[in-house]
């Protein structure tokens, strides 16, 4: 049987998130079953269906080894390590089964297109090189994963001929969106579009346009726009479908160098070689798993 595609999400509380990934689940699962391949996809946490009803569902259609893909941007610690040890811990209930794990989503081409468009939506592109953008990410306590996002913004920049390309965060790393803003003032912007770097609606996409809109009041000079998230689309699909591909040929070419787990960096000691624990779903059976090793996106099974 050909190795059906397991979509790992983090989860959300926010009800309109969890609505596109489904629509998102639906339109891969489209794309998918025309080639004969089988698919699901589930939560680590917070949404419904946790990964083990998604593992389950595959299992039960006589599925033994899985190819996992993770729907986020950078690797994380949820890339890293809590969507690895939640997959290891199905590996553990179900004997048998294996899987290979696919590596996260970004950089990519396709990505900085949908960004392109996404901005396009708000000024016109003969006016981006009058245009400052802020690229908004999620933020993280792993600097290689924040790393990542200012490495989007400079690609954007090279490719788009914007202005200037800013790198904030809406938690755990600095500056955050007002700053961001703010720096992209003092260096002369007149016209700025915050660009949220995330898949689908959230708390905390919802917070980025919320903290824009508020330094807006602040900075009436700014003529200020907040662009959309990537969102569902065909050409997620596409991406996607090539990490598939990509996991089971075990062409994943994922950066270890800088890595806080496999690399001793100052200032962030305490996360080398520290052992990953699955997240507690609320609709998981047992709720906490044991520890495991940090799999980095290397194949386990």
């Amino acid at each position: 049987m050909t190795e059906p595609l397991l979509v790992v999400g983090h989860g959300t509380v926010d009800e309109r998130g969890v609505a596109q990934f489904h629509s998102f689940l639906e339109r891969l699962r489209a794309r998918l079953s025309a080639a004969g391949v089988d698919s699901a996809g589930g939560f680590i946490e917070l949404s419904a269906p946790a990964v083990t009803e998604s593992w389950a569902e595959l299992a039960e259609k006589g599925h033994r080894r899985m190819a996992a893909v993770p729907l986020v941007l950078v690797a994380a610690g949820h890339g890293k390590g809590d969507i690895p040890a939640a997959l290891e811990r199905e590996v553990q209930r179900h004997p048998g089964t294996s899987y290979v794990f696919g590596r996260p989503l970004g950089p990519h081409p396709i990505l900085l297109d949908l960004l392109a468009e996404r901005i396009a939506e708000q000024v016109p592109r003969e006016e981006w090189a009058e245009t400052a953008v802020v690229l908004v990410g999620r933020g993280s306590t792993d600097p290689d994963a924040n790393a990542e996002v200012c490495k989007v913004s400079r690609l954007l920049q090279e490719t788009c001929g914007f202005e200037t390309v800013e790198t904030a965060y809406i938690s755990l790393a600095s500056p955050d969106v007002p700053g961001g803003l703010d720096r992209a003032r003092r260096l002369g912007a007149k016209r700025v579009v915050v660009a949220p770097y995330f898949l689908f609606d959230g708390v905390l996409p919802q917070r980025v346009v919320t903290q824009a809109l508020e330094f807006g009041k602040s900075a009436p000079e700014l003529e200020l726009h907040v662009a959309g998230y990537l969102g569902d689309c065909d050409a997620l699909v596409d991406l996607v479908v090539e990490r598939y591909h990509e996991a089971l040929q075990g062409d994943i070419r994922m950066n270890c160098d800088t890595c806080a787990y496999r690399v001793l960096l100052p200032g962030f000691e305490d996360k080398l070689g520290a052992p990953q624990t699955p997240h507690h779903h609320p609709d998981d059976p047992t709720g906490h798993g044991h520890a495991h090793g940090h799999a980095h996106g290397h194949s386990i099974g």
